[in-house]
């Protein structure tokens, strides 16, 4: 009988307070720094992509939500420093589970998990995100592949003197001196 009487002072007690409400929409609360909101696939400082599609996020991903499919580089039209580029990417929204599994999985730092959080969607085929999507943003300086290779002559110049070939601005292209 007394349960009744606790009850009803919880719920007495709560009316007096002030109501805290979030304007939401309007003012956006940010994410913590460490949180792992929606993937990005980066650029190299030229715009060429970092991903070179060898599938391993894929394979790590343990609820099967990335599809990789790789492509082949021609001179002609170049989209990452190696052999292969990924051709066909996709994420389903879905079925991801934030793990971060595929992060750790690729080799290249291609994949990285953004700071937004707002994925929901009353469609579920806008939850399947696509490589256009999913690509980092052009900054300035960059330059939309297919282009040739502009911070050095092979791939070894891209993921290993990558940074300072940058920095120095390498065959006198403009990505090096936006960096500066």
């Amino acid at each position: 009988m007394f349960e009744f009487f606790k009850g009803f002072g919880v719920t007495f007690g709560t009316m007096f307070k002030k109501v805290v409400t979030e304007e939401y929409p309007e003012n956006f609360p940010p994410a913590a720094p460490r949180y792992h909101g929606r993937h990005q696939l980066n650029r190299h400082p030229d715009g060429l992509e970092k991903c070179v599609g060898c599938e391993l996020c894929a394979w790590a991903c343990p609820a099967d939500a990335i599809y990789v499919e790789g492509g082949d580089n021609t001179e002609e039209a170049r989209y990452s420093p190696g052999e292969r580029y990924g051709a066909i990417y996709q994420i389903n929204y879905l079925r991801c589970i934030g793990c971060g599994l595929c992060i750790e999985a690729c080799p290249t730092r291609s994949l990285t998990m953004t700071n937004f959080y707002e994925l929901a969607d009353d469609s579920r085929q806008n939850l399947i995100y696509t490589k256009e999507q999913l690509m980092a943003p052009l900054l300035p300086g960059m330059e939309q592949p297919p282009h040739p290779m502009l911070l050095g002559d092979n791939e070894q110049d891209y993921y290993v003197n990558g940074p300072e070939l940058a920095r120095s601005g390498a065959k006198g292209d403009p990505v090096g001196e936006q960096v500066k």
